[in-house]
């Protein structure tokens, strides 16, 4: 019996294959309707953003809003920042320096913008309690600077937060606090304690600083570039303050195709494709900004067909989304919405890579597992997600695909939870939901019966031909050709006495009868000796 070297591979060589670095393209088409940004890895579509072109709310903006009801039993308030429903903030999203931020925005407000303080020499209040209620920091409904963490969905308006944090290439800055902190991720000891010491030489009073895990071996030029363009902005945001009347937009996060280079952009980025000049001037401007040695990895696309098309991008959406989700080896995804979470079956295919069943199973199930790791990013499904996998008896196994499925998801940036397959088989999930998951209708309207499911009986599509028939002999044609599906062909031509046949003799007429498979179920079409088409 041949084994699967992939199931029989050890999980830790597992984890470093999944560890290799993917090659990466960013694919951006623009239209009138907005700006489309794909992700691929390995030329296989990971992620798919659309930045509608009357967009209003994007997560990381920046609002003065009025606070205009207060809700004591959810420990919460609703604040208008211009959105038709308020949007909603509760206490645990204040922030700790809730009452700094507060006297900061009323400060910046009544401060001319070209002689605002400078924030370094700004006095910090004590920190709100954890338990304590919003009436007691948002009692006087005053206006306050807040940040979208949540776009709307659905009906409901977007969620707020007041602990603001501006993010740059290397480094995000979180005023009134001095802490600095470098991300997990960056394993080596001795390069946490270097780029911590480096942050805490160059930072001005007043700012946190979040070390990313891009700044892992820059130098303090480098950091100290990307902290001063984020120190140019919280400038900017006391300027537009000044003078504010709530609501208001006070700064706008990067555009989508911008962020998300910020955010991905590394070595493993290998092309930038966009059809759109002024976006192209753009993102190539930026690139050369944050990394002037990959400005040649950005190309604009000039030809006729869309630029979706033109990369295979549309026909890998048409595939992936939709209730029904193929895998290579004939298994398949059912992927179901309710009201409280996802449901994800996992049905078994039709290639075995073995006689035994819980190899089988296994096998299927890893496959499984990277496909619905895929899905969540592509689709940015948030909430609870249950995965139904198919049934393994043996822990190790269980064990194994938990782990696989982990390593899957390390790649996703959304935050993310993966629990232990439960003794019903199983796996839970949870993923962070920041904006309305992408739900694309792969589904075409049916030519035929167009949507209604139905159409006409044979019966009446033959007598409508006939009638066309009649009446085409009327105005002396001697001679018709009848264009049709090839279903309706067969039916038409089958027998010695066919209904081309009765219908030649009884009118008189030469009749014939071509097959087009172009046409739908129920189309024809009339033709002179001329070939062409007759208008009825």
């Amino acid at each position: 019996m041949q084994r699967n070297y992939f199931l029989a591979m050890p999980l830790s060589l597992f984890a470093i294959i999944l560890s290799i670095h993917l090659n990466k393209e960013l694919i951006i088409n623009s239209s009138a309707q907005g700006v489309q940004i794909a992700l691929l890895e390995d030329k296989k579509l990971v992620e798919l953003h659309n930045e509608k072109a009357d967009a209003s709310f994007n997560v990381g903006d920046l609002y003065l809003g009025k606070v205009r009801k207060l809700i004591p039993g959810l420990n919460a308030a609703f604040v208008d920042v211009g959105f038709e429903k308020d949007a909603f903030l509760h206490y645990t999203d204040l922030s700790p320096f809730a009452k700094s931020l507060l006297k900061f925005t009323q400060l910046s407000i009544n401060s001319p913008a070209a002689s605002q303080p400078d924030f370094s020499t700004f006095t910090v209040e004590a920190e709100i309690v954890k338990t304590g209620k919003i009436n007691e920091v948002l009692g006087q409904k005053p206006n306050v600077l807040v940040q979208i963490l949540k776009e709307p969905i659905a009906a409901k308006g977007p969620r707020l937060s007041c602990e603001i944090s501006l993010p740059g290439r290397f480094v995000v800055i979180t005023p009134f606090n001095d802490i600095v902190a470098v991300s997990r991720k960056i394993h080596s000891a001795e390069e946490r304690k270097r780029l911590q010491k480096i942050i805490e030489a160059i930072k001005p009073k007043n700012f946190g600083v979040i070390v990313r895990t891009a700044a892992e071996g820059k130098n303090t030029a480098e950091l100290h570039e990307d902290l001063n363009a984020l120190f140019s902005k919280w400038k900017s945001i006391q300027q537009n303050l000044s003078g504010a009347v709530a609501p208001a937009k006070i700064l706008s996060e990067q555009t989508k195709a911008t962020s998300i280079l910020r955010d991905l952009l590394n070595a493993d980025f290998n092309k930038i494709v966009v059809n759109d000049k002024q976006i192209y001037a753009d993102t190539k401007a930026y690139i050369q900004k944050i990394a002037p040695d990959k400005a040649e990895i950005v190309s604009l696309y000039t030809g006729s067909a869309s630029v979706f098309d033109h990369t295979g991008i549309t026909k890998q959406v048409k595939g992936a989304f939709g209730k029904t989700v193929n895998l290579p080896s004939g298994a398949y995804l059912i992927i179901e919405h309710t009201e409280a979470l996802h449901v994800i079956d996992v049905n078994s295919g039709y290639k075995s890579v073995s006689n035994n069943q819980e190899e089988n199973a296994l096998q299927t199930n890893m496959e499984a597992a990277e496909e619905i790791a895929r899905q969540l990013r592509l689709r940015d499904i948030g909430g609870i997600i249950v995965v139904d996998f198919i049934d393994m008896k043996l822990p190790e196994n269980k064990k194994k695909l938990n782990e696989a499925m982990e390593n899957f998801m390390k790649i996703d940036r959304a935050k993310h939870a993966v629990l232990a397959i439960s003794k019903f088989g199983l796996m839970q999930l949870t993923r962070q939901r920041m904006k309305p998951e992408m739900n694309i209708n792969t589904q075409e309207q049916c030519p035929s019966c167009q949507g209604t499911g139905k159409i006409s009986s044979t019966l009446v599509l033959e007598d409508e031909i006939e009638k066309n028939i009649s009446y085409l002999s009327e105005q002396k044609h001697k001679s018709l050709t009848v264009a049709v599906h090839p279903i309706l062909y067969a039916y038409l031509t089958k027998g010695l006495i066919s209904k081309r046949r009765k219908w030649a003799w009884k009118y008189n007429i030469k009749l014939n009868i071509r097959e087009d498979s172009t046409y739908h179920l129920t189309e024809f079409h009339f033709f002179d000796t001329h070939e062409e088409e007759i208008r009825l």
